[in-house]
């Protein structure tokens, strides 16, 4: 994962523009879904010892809720891949 993808995440957890809110809230919803219950997820993990207190995955060590939100994001496991925003949400 680039800082590119790093900051992309954060910034649509944190401050996603206007018009791609709703895309974004329902790509994170449906990759979120596949996440919980996925053995690497960290709450899911027996015997798997993290001091971090966020939902996030063992495999990358991304945290979920801003990993589901960069939408030129894959899983590493390829439960999910990158997508794209419709024609009428591009600027």
């Amino acid at each position: 994962m680039s800082l590119k993808q790093i900051y992309e995440g954060w910034k649509n957890h944190l401050l996603p523009e206007e018009n791609e809110k709703a895309f974004i809230e329902h790509v994170s919803q449906e990759r979120l879904t596949i996440c919980n219950v996925c053995d690497e997820h960290s709450s899911n993990k027996k015997d798997y010892k993290s001091r971090r207190p966020d939902a996030h995955c063992a495999e990358c060590g991304c945290t979920l809720s801003a990993k589901t939100k960069c939408l030129t994001c894959e899983c590493p496991l390829k439960k999910w891949v990158a997508q794209s925003l419709p024609d009428e949400h591009t600027t």
